[in-house]
């Protein structure tokens, strides 16, 4: 009998056992933290325990601006990660990335498991989505703003707590009654371009910007001067100046107004009510997004925030195969039913939400379902939302005129134009950039 050395024995023994458990590895890195990382850190683990051929290393690249920075440079570097979470915003950038992503609809059908596009929320599917109706991108965490109501300030002024406002004119109406009831502040929102423009046109069928608000390609142009854009705002400006509505400021600003019991009506995100349930010490309601009655009879689907996973291309097929999984799982009806009663977010599939409605969370807390409700709608090229380069930038550039009209510095005209003028300017260096 040959003699084997004992060394060598080990080695041939931890050779073999490592072939039949190894697994493929796929990088995933997110813009999670605090208690939103820790639960995606246990999303993966359950994965990676439910089957043995694929192991989901995530890791936490800073917030959303960071790790898509983190994500593009690794790319050019040749070290892309296989899976990267990118915000709303940063969609189009990375549709017009030709040859750096791989589709996951495409990808799902390439290796032969499927992933059903059908399955997820129209709202959600419809963004994420290319000219030809195919996922690009999963669906992840998404968010939509709604209407908040201080219900202890509706009370002392007399108004129902229970029939919340449900279009401007009934907002600035009950505004008056709580101003005069003691309220500081009737109406405020955060993150007024969201919420003002890019849902407002969403909700009122009104196109944000040419070529199906840029869903159509990259030569699409805004246009903020439309009658109904203009007849908004200077609806708006005229509560500004009795003091029924209250610019907050940008981005999140005008959560504090909320929380503190200083204004008696909000439109933010759905996945402020976390932070409501923990700050404010009062009693809330939560209701749809407002409509102006002037504009249109029945509102249509309000638009996404969050984020979603793309893909890098390049990947081996069993990375492929792996990331596909993954995604099944993800989107399977348990695990993104938990992940929405955990987290605030919107379910991203509608069997998610049955499950959920079954179980009687939303009886359990009320107008959780409102930003499903308001998503779950067929969309037009209106009102499945706005993919544009800069889209950030051009934030910036609006509500900084905003602030111009709220602050009678300029006409609601004049700042509408203004916004139009300089938005397009940076759609024209974008499709520049990218042609």
């Amino acid at each position: 009998m040959k003699f084997i050395p004992k060394s060598l024995a080990i080695a041939t023994l931890l050779a073999a056992t490592n072939s039949a458990f190894a697994t493929t590895t796929i990088t995933f890195w997110h813009s999670m933290e605090g208690t939103l990382g820790e639960l995606v850190n246990q999303m993966t683990d359950d994965f990676n325990k439910s089957q043995t051929e694929y192991t989901v290393v995530p890791t936490y690249k800073g917030n959303y601006t960071e790790g898509m920075n983190a994500g593009i440079a690794a790319y050019r570097a040749g070290q892309a990660p296989d899976i990267l979470q990118v915000f709303e915003v940063g969609t189009a950038t990375m549709m017009f990335s030709k040859g750096a992503i791989k589709p996951i609809q495409e990808m799902s059908e390439e290796i032969g498991n499927p992933i059903d596009s059908n399955k997820f929320v129209p709202g959600i599917a419809g963004y994420y989505s290319d000219t030809n109706g195919k996922l690009a991108s999963m669906p992840f965490n998404s968010s939509t703003p709604v209407f908040y109501y201080n219900k202890d300030l509706f009370a002392k002024a007399g108004l129902d707590v229970n029939n919340p406002p449900k279009t401007y004119q009934e907002i600035r109406e009950a505004a008056k009654k709580l101003k005069a009831a003691g309220a500081e502040c009737g109406y405020t929102t955060s993150w007024p371009s969201w919420v003002l423009i890019e849902n407002f046109g969403a909700l009122h069928n009104i196109p944000y910007a040419s070529k199906n608000n840029g869903f159509g390609g990259l030569d699409t142009r805004i246009d903020l001067t439309q009658d109904a854009f203009v007849k908004n705002f200077e609806l708006l400006n005229d509560m500004v100046k009795e003091g029924t509505f209250t610019y907050a400021g940008r981005a999140d600003a005008g959560n504090a107004l909320f929380s503190s019991g200083k204004c008696a009506m909000f439109t933010g995100s759905s996945g402020s009510r976390g932070g409501f349930i923990k700050n404010a010490k009062f009693e809330f309601g939560i209701a749809r997004l407002p409509y102006n009655s002037d504009i249109i009879e029945k509102p249509l689907n309000s638009v996404i925030g969050g984020a979603s996973l793309w893909v890098f291309s390049k990947k081996s097929p069993e990375t492929y195969k792996g990331i596909t999984a993954f995604f099944h799982y993800l989107s399977s009806t348990d695990v993104a039913a938990q992940w929405h009663q955990k987290t605030g977010y919107v379910p991203v599939v509608k069997s998610a939400y049955e499950q959920t409605k079954d179980s009687g969370f939303y009886t359990q807390n009320p107008g959780t379902d409102i930003p499903f409700l308001q998503l779950n709608v067929a969309t037009t090229d209106a009102s499945r939302g706005v993919r544009l380069g800069f889209l950030p930038q051009i934030r910036d550039i609006q509500e900084g005129e905003m602030e111009k009209i709220f602050s009678q510095k300029v006409s609601v005209q004049d700042g509408l134009a203004q916004m139009t003028k300089r938005d397009n300017e940076l759609l024209t260096r974008f499709e520049n950039s990218n042609k």
